[in-house]
This record gives structure tokens, C-alpha cells and sequence, in this order.
């Protein structure tokens, strides 16, 4: 397994957990998960958006906003980012946020 595949299993695990509700054991997997993801030699934008949901799962809204920030770097508008914003906000409950 390459260090990238065992970073992605590891938010695919948090993801699942956190999709049902096991916020505990999302939690315990979430520094797991950002080490293994660190440890990269360079991220593309899907494992930045991998990490922005990362934190959004540990309740981490300034490291969410650095990786819409990674996210947007050369383009503005990223799909990926505009996403991570809306469930950033919606998870915030921030209406105005999300209109």
C-alpha cells in the first residue's frame, strides 16, 4: 500500500464513521489521518479537499479554511472548494453563509 492509499483508508474509515454517527471513532482516526496525509510529498486538490473535511469532522474551522484557501490557489472558483465552503457553513449552521 502506497502512503497516499493508506492516507485516502484512512478518511474513507473517518468519513463512514462520522456518515454514522460514530463521532468517536472518527475522532480517534482524525490525527491518524492528517499525519498520513503530511507525510505526502505534495498534495493535489483532492487530498486538500480530503483534509478540509478531515478537519470539518474535528470541528477545526481555521484548518478548514486553509485548505479551501490550498484549494483556490490558481483557481478562484474550485468546485472543490466552493463545496468544502457549503458544508463548512452548513455544519456551522451559518444561513447566510449558504445562500
Amino acid at each position: 500500500m502506497t502512503p497516499r492509499q493508506a492516507a485516502d483508508r484512512l478518511f474513507n474509515r473517518i468519513m463512514m464513521a462520522d456518515e454514522k454517527g460514530q463521532r468517536d471513532e472518527a475522532q480517534r482516526f482524525v490525527p491518524m489521518a492528517v499525519q498520513a496525509y503530511g507525510m505526502l510529498p505534495a498534495l493535489d486538490r483532492d487530498a486538500h479537499y480530503h483534509l478540509g473535511l478531515i478537519h470539518l469532522v474535528a470541528g477545526d474551522r481555521d484548518k478548514v479554511g486553509e485548505q479551501i484557501a490550498a484549494l483556490r490557489q490558481g483557481a478562484p472558483d474550485h468546485l472543490l472548494a466552493l463545496v468544502l465552503e457549503h458544508f463548512a457553513a452548513e455544519r456551522a449552521g451559518d444561513r447566510a453563509a449558504l445562500s
